[in-house]
């Protein structure tokens, strides 16, 4: 009989203190006009957070009111026009000012978008009724779910591949 080994994968923020990263801090401090480049910008290479709740499973609730069985799962909004977006947040206290009870799961910005598309979302909304609230549309959540990178040129911005 041979001995199995265990292991498990190193995790992939291992110093992660649960704050805004540096580079997107910067970006979410710029004046509206210019923001959401500079999001975009770095989105797809720094820390979010995605946050997951539980949902009532198929089973209804127990005599004294709890769970007979719940499901976690990542939050979809729903707007007006029908569309879906994928909730993620800049750190876990932004998360925290929406939802106290979500937990934080940390992800790269571009599996946040490879996530939503996964999911069916049109779009991404980065720290909801926060001060620097952004929303990454259907064509941006592409480009940073393939990898490109937002790149400024004296054309403007354009996405590289």
């Amino acid at each position: 009989m041979s001995k199995h080994e265990r292991s498990l994968a190193a995790p992939a923020f291992p110093d992660d203190d649960g704050q805004v990263a540096p580079e997107l801090a910067e970006a979410l401090a710029q004046p509206d006009d210019v923001r959401d480049d500079r999001v975009l910008a770095v989105y797809g290479d720094v820390r979010v957070y995605v946050p997951v709740v539980a949902t009532l499973g198929s089973g209804g609730r127990t005599e004294t009111g709890g769970d007979k069985d719940a499901d976690m799962a990542a939050v979809l909004m729903t707007g007006a026009d029908g569309r879906q977006a994928l909730l993620t947040f800049s750190s876990v206290a932004a998360m925290g000012r929406w939802d106290p009870q979500a937990r934080p799961v940390p992800v790269w910005g571009r599996d946040a978008a490879r996530a939503a598309i996964d999911e069916g979302a049109a779009a991404l909304l980065l720290d909801l009724a926060g001060p620097g609230f952004t929303v990454v549309e259907t064509g941006d959540v592409q480009h940073l779910a393939a990898g490109h990178r937002l790149v400024s040129t004296d054309a403007g911005t354009a996405w590289l591949s």
